[in-house]
């Protein structure tokens, strides 16, 4: 059976879309908020007012999509699904370029890499060496984005088997994967699944210790590293149990009102990011958002928590023998040791930047680039 073609695609708003979401953001009715909250109990009020009318008065959406149409975008049918991807083929194409997909996380969508496709698939454009150049490929995960919906929510495991079609689809057997979030689990599977073909893997996180592993297999230094997280958990992880559990509830609110699916994406780009919201344009983050409203996708996205919730801790245990990198960013959340990392993969190269947080490719651009260049450089010697 021959396999999929994928098929140019361009990203269109429907006719009339684009003035019901700025009524919607106009008759926003807010809620209160106790004096001196700030971000203390999640979204800031007063910030947000001003990012929402912002959003319905001043962000040029029209012109933020003609942008992102200037990248090569495909749609790929893979399992019954739909999925969107930028396929940007390196510009110099001797030596020959390393294929690496790119694979985002929550709450966002291809949007995480847009920043680096260029400077990855055309170096010496961007001051690089033409010989890092690589063939760039950034899905958007299905229920996220463009891509579509499953009828029920893929864990990060069934998305690496798709990704693997995808690459065969777009007629690369071997190749490097990378990521951050789910992303990062993705990447993983895909390492340990299709380990002939993953020729290396890159992770701007490193994942927990699987359910049940007992403390005292653990060094302390990840001891101290498991505690930071349970009590990060505690304190910021209410959304996770409600994407977990119930995320159909959250999903209507999300679904019905800009305003409120602002406040639930935004406060986690405060919350992760280096520097908080200072890290990002308002066309940034609103890009972001108009991507989630106009395809009607949080609802779908949450449920992939719900998928990887159920996720066997056998799964979470295996070792990734395929040589492995890391770029561990200051500002991210709960930050692993490296001994987590050597105990957990096939550790090559491990490196702590000191600016950027989770959702680097977007916030630090140029450190991301060098890092992924640095990593993967001495596999291409592979395709040869």
């Amino acid at each position: 059976m021959s396999s999929p073609q994928p098929q140019p695609f361009t990203l269109t708003t429907p006719s009339g879309a684009l003035d019901e979401l700025r009524s919607r953001l106009r008759a926003t009715r807010w809620p209160d908020a106790p004096e001196g909250a700030g971000w203390s109990m999640g979204a800031d009020l007063d910030g947000l007012r001003e990012l929402v009318a912002y959003w319905a008065d001043g962000f040029d959406w029209p012109a933020r999509e003609a942008e992102l149409n200037r990248l090569p975008h495909y749609r790929v049918e893979v399992a019954g699904l739909g999925i969107h991807v930028v396929h940007a083929r390196a510009v110099a194409r001797e030596p020959r370029p390393l294929p690496l997909i790119l694979t985002h996380g929550w709450p966002d969508s291809f949007w995480r890499y847009t920043k680096v496709i260029g400077p990855l698939a055309d170096p010496g454009a961007h001051g690089g060496d033409p010989a890092d150049a690589f063939d760039v490929i950034v899905p958007d995960l299905p229920g996220f984005g463009y891509s579509d919906r499953p009828a029920s929510p893929l864990n990060s495991i069934e998305v690496a088997a798709v990704w693997a079609r995808l690459m065969s689809a777009l007629g690369y057997e071997r190749f490097g994967a990378a990521g951050g979030d789910i992303g990062s689990h993705v990447s993983r599977y895909l390492a340990l699944d299709h380990p002939d073909r993953v020729i290396a893997v890159h992770r701007t996180d490193a994942g927990l210790p699987a359910p049940g592993t007992p403390r005292e297999e653990l060094s302390p230094e990840e001891q101290a590293w498991l505690d930071d997280a349970l009590r990060w958990n505690a304190e910021e992880g209410g959304y996770i149990a409600m994407q977990r559990t119930k995320p159909q509830t959250a999903a209507v609110g999300l679904t019905d009102s800009p305003a409120g699916l602002a406040a639930w994406i935004v406060e986690k780009l405060h919350a992760w990011s280096d520097g908080g919201l200072a890290a990002y344009s308002w066309d940034d983050i609103l890009t972001n958002l108009t991507i989630y409203w106009f395809t009607g996708t949080i609802g779908s996205s949450l449920r992939m928590y719900r998928a990887n919730a159920a996720i066997e801790p056998a799964q979470l245990a295996r070792r990734v023998e395929v040589p492995s990198g890391f770029a561990i960013f200051a500002g991210d959340v709960v930050p692993p040791p490296r001994a987590w990392a050597e105990r957990s993969t096939n550790l090559v190269r491990f490196t702590e930047p000191s600016r950027g947080g989770h959702f680097a490719p977007i916030e630090q651009p140029e450190l991301y680039v060098h890092e992924l260049r640095e990593f993967f450089r001495p596999f291409r010697e592979s395709l040869r």
